[in-house]
């Protein structure tokens, strides 16, 4: 039997209509209502709060941004943040271990400004989103990390075979493992989880 393009949409439009009011199919274009994942019920992700917290709070904004208002560590006065002791301690970090910290080429100014402009932002929206569970923060995540693998692995491979290698190998690499493992960890985490790694079905309906 023939149905003409006018009444298929006249079906659909009544099917909608009665869905709507309750008296369709039950479900047909209604959305399963879901609700957070309390924190206690994702001890997991407590790892991943602190490191995001680590990051944020000491990383970011006093180890990286020292490098960027410091252009030469061998002749400059102490800014206002971070504190002078602060400032030492990354001094004292690249004169042991770490020499293409105080040697800052261009390249690794670049790294940098990626770290203040874009991870610290996002290290700040992901502490928001894994503390109260909103489940937009899922592709971020994946971005992030294969942003920070990509530029550990360039500043690594420097590290190691660069122009200034480090005298002290073995503890660099350990120094810089978190950056190589949480990405692939998170990557892991979000992916793991599907679509909705913060909430759950609750086993009702809303249109």
């Amino acid at each position: 039997m023939y149905t003409s393009p006018t009444a298929w949409v006249a079906n659909g439009y009544s099917a909608a209509l009665e869905t709507w009011i309750g008296v369709g199919e039950p479900g047909k274009l209604a959305a399963t209502m879901r609700e957070p994942i309390p924190l206690a019920e994702r001890k997991l992700d407590w790892i991943f709060i602190g490191f995001f917290l680590i990051n944020f709070g000491f990383i970011t904004y006093i180890v990286d941004i020292e490098q960027l208002v410091i252009a030469d560590p061998s002749s400059f006065e102490y800014p206002i943040w971070p504190p002078p002791i602060l400032v030492d301690l990354v001094h004292w970090w690249g004169e042991s271990f770490d020499p293409v910290l105080l040697a800052r080429p261009a390249w690794w100014r670049a790294t940098i400004w990626i770290d203040a402009i874009l991870f610290g932002p996002f290290y700040a929206a992901a502490l928001y989103a894994f503390i109260t569970a909103k489940d937009w923060i899922r592709v971020p995540c994946f971005l992030w990390a294969g942003l920070m693998f990509a530029n550990v692995t360039i500043i690594c491979f420097e590290e190691m075979i660069g122009t200034t290698p480090t005298p002290a190998r073995a503890i660099v690499l350990m120094a810089n493992a978190a950056w190589w493992t949480f990405p692939m960890f998170l990557t892991w985490r979000m992916w793991a989880a599907g679509e909705h790694p913060f909430t759950r079905e609750t086993g009702e309906k809303t249109a």
